[in-house]
Formats: C-alpha cells, sequence, structure tokens
C-alpha cells in the first residue's frame, strides 16, 4: 500500500511538468503555468486533424501484434483467439493498473489452448524484446535522415537504449540455449527441482531465440506495430508545426518505452507525460502544444487500444473485477505457475 501512495504521488508530479514550472526555491508559488488553460482548451478542437488518423494508427497496432505473436508460437493458434487474447491485454495494460496486459495475455492463452504458462509469457517476452529491437533500428534509421542534426540532442539518450537492447538480447540468447542443460545438469544431481521444472518451461517459450534464423523471423514480423506506432507519433508532432516531426515520431517512442518499460510500477501515466511533453518541447514545441500533445496522445491510445480491447473482454464474457489484482484470474494464474513449476521435475 505504501509502495502504491508513493507511487501515485510520484506519477502526480511528472505529470504536473507537462502543466507547471516547479518553483521549489521561490521567488513566487511552488508551481508556475506553463501556459494560459483557457487557451490550452480552446486550442484542443484544432489538433483533431492530428488525432484522428493517431487512433487509428494505434488501433492497428492489436492485431499487427496478434501476428507477430504467432512466429514465436510452435502451435499453431488461430488468429481470431491470437487477437481476442491480444485485445484484452492491451485493455487491462490501459485501464487497469500495474500495466500486466502482456502477463495476462500469456496466462490466458495457456488457458485456451493448454499451453504451459511459462512457456506462452517466454513467447510473449520474446515479442516483446524483439519490439524494442526494431524500434531502436527504426530510431538509428531516423538520426540519419534529412533531419538527423534535430534528433542529434537526444543521441546520449539512443546509446543508453541501444546498449540497453543488446544486452537484453544476448541475455535472452543465453537463457534460450543454457536453459535446458542447465535443468539436466540439476536433474542429473537431484536438486533443486522447482527450478529445473521453471529452466524446462522457459526454455520452450524461448525456443524461437535459440537460432539466429528464429531471431530474424519475429524481428521481421515485430517491425509491424513498431511503425504503426513510430508513423501515428510522428503525424502528431508534424501536425504541431515541428520540423522533421514525421521522422522524431521513433525517439518520441523509444523514450516512452524505456519511461515505461518495467511492469507493476504505478507511475506509468506520470511516465508518459513527464517524456512526451519533455521531447515535443525538446524538439521546438510550445509548451501549450507539448502539454496538448502528451495529453491528447495519451488519450488517444487509451480510447483506441482499450476501446477495441473491451469489445474483445465483452465478446470472451470476462468480468472487470476478474481482471483486477486478487481476481479470480490472478488467483488462477498464480495458482497455475505454483503447480507448473514443479510439474516437469516429478515427470
Amino acid at each position: 500500500m505504501l509502495f502504491v501512495v508513493l507511487g501515485t504521488l510520484f506519477s502526480l508530479v511528472l505529470l504536473s511538468t507537462a502543466f507547471f514550472r516547479w518553483n521549489p526555491r521561490g521567488p513566487g508559488p511552488l508551481l508556475v503555468p506553463r501556459f494560459s488553460f483557457a487557451d490550452f482548451l480552446g486550442d484542443l478542437p484544432g489538433h483533431l486533424v492530428w488525432l484522428i488518423p493517431f487512433v487509428l494508427l494505434q488501433g492497428s497496432v492489436i492485431p499487427l501484434r496478434a501476428v507477430q505473436w504467432q512466429s514465436t508460437l510452435r502451435k499453431r493458434v488461430p488468429f481470431r483467439e491470437r487477437y481476442h487474447l491480444v485485445a484484452i491485454g492491451a485493455f487491462a495494460h490501459n485501464v487497469l493498473p500495474g500495466k500486466l496486459g502482456d502477463i495476462l495475455r500469456a496466462f490466458l492463452l495457456s488457458r485456451t489452448e493448454r499451453i504451459p504458462f511459462l512457456l506462452c509469457l517466454g513467447t510473449v517476452a520474446v515479442c516483446k524484446l524483439m519490439e524494442f529491437a526494431a524500434l531502436m533500428l527504426v530510431v538509428s534509421l531516423s538520426l540519419l535522415g534529412p533531419f538527423g542534426d534535430t534528433l542529434s540532442r537526444f543521441q546520449g539518450q539512443l546509446q543508453v537504449a541501444v546498449f540497453l537492447c543488446v544486452g537484453l538480447v544476448v541475455l535472452v540468447v543465453l537463457l534460450a540455449r543454457g536453459a535446458t542443460p542447465l535443468a539436466a545438469w540439476l536433474h542429473r544431481r537431484h536438486r533443486f527441482p522447482r527450478l529445473e521444472g521453471f529452466l524446462h518451461h522457459v526454455s520452450d517459450g524461448l525456443g524461437s531465440a535459440r537460432s539466429f534464423g528464429g531471431m530474424a523471423k519475429v524481428l521481421f514480423f515485430s517491425t509491424g506495430p513498431v511503425l504503426a506506432s513510430v508513423l501515428a507519433y510522428g503525424l502528431a508532432l508534424q501536425g504541431l508545426a515541428i520540423p522533421g516531426g514525421l521522422f522524431a515520431g521513433a525517439v518520441v517512442l523509444g523514450a516512452i518505452s524505456l519511461g515505461q518499460a518495467l511492469p507493476g510500477v504505478p507511475a506509468g501515466m506520470g511516465l508518459y507525460y513527464f517524456v512526451t511533453s519533455w521531447a515535443a518541447r525538446s524538439l521546438g514545441s510550445s509548451p501549450e502544444d507539448a502539454a496538448a500533445f502528451a495529453t491528447l496522445t495519451h488519450l488517444g491510445t487509451v480510447l483506441s487500444q482499450a476501446g477495441v480491447g473491451a469489445v474483445s473482454v465483452y465478446v470472451r464474457k470476462i468480468r472487470i473485477r476478474d481482471l483486477r489484482k486478487g481476481g479470480s484470474l490472478a488467483r488462477e494464474a498464480a495458482q497455475h505457475v505454483a503447480h507448473e513449476s514443479v510439474e516437469p521435475a516429478r515427470t
């Protein structure tokens, strides 16, 4: 509870930076408005020109991720099933606290297709990692474009992100290739049966990461959802009359991805407003337009993906309270994982 309260307060502080400047040393008030809120509200309808295509592009991410997911699954799962599960995960990610949508869709797949949960979670992890790698590739290419000088101010942050991406890829490859031998070593010595079972499922879930061809295949299918989001943010920045805004969408999306990388952190919305408004101001946008960019892209993402996800929640007859932490699905997932972690060792 203390973690949630502190995280919420931290999120509110970060969110406020899109609209106020903090002035702790004085003189004057602690919070100084960056612009006139009356003008801000009056100018919002003018942003519909870029908001409508932004919503459509963000909504297209869900079917594109459903296509991507099959590239990491050994079993052939119908597209309709994958689509509904990705949509339900997107709904939980954007509406419920904790950002646990990807974990939820992995669990639902394990239930409907009778695939071990840890295996499903491994396939989702490979999808997210390859999306991150594809995004870093697009960001790097955008720095080579005609507006590379404008985007070069983010070069330091980009280098950190690239090193992080490479490190994660290497870690996943090593885990995918080394989990089975390590599990066999533990089995021969009759030690740590829970860890042995866990390693077996992790190895199966990360199976596509064992070879260069498997990783390249997943990377190819990961470019679809990445390019859709990059184009959405690029059109939004272009709508704010930022020079080279279309090429800057990748940089902004990369900053958002890094800021919201950890699931379960209750400051996600504050981080989003802080990162997007800061990036827009750094690219030359006025404080008023930067706040509009943060507000409308957040609302557009939530409305598009949560709206599409709500349809799948209704179709699959899932109750909202079961999706929340402590709900029946959450309890069942915990029991399922506990049972699954020891089953291979007993076998």
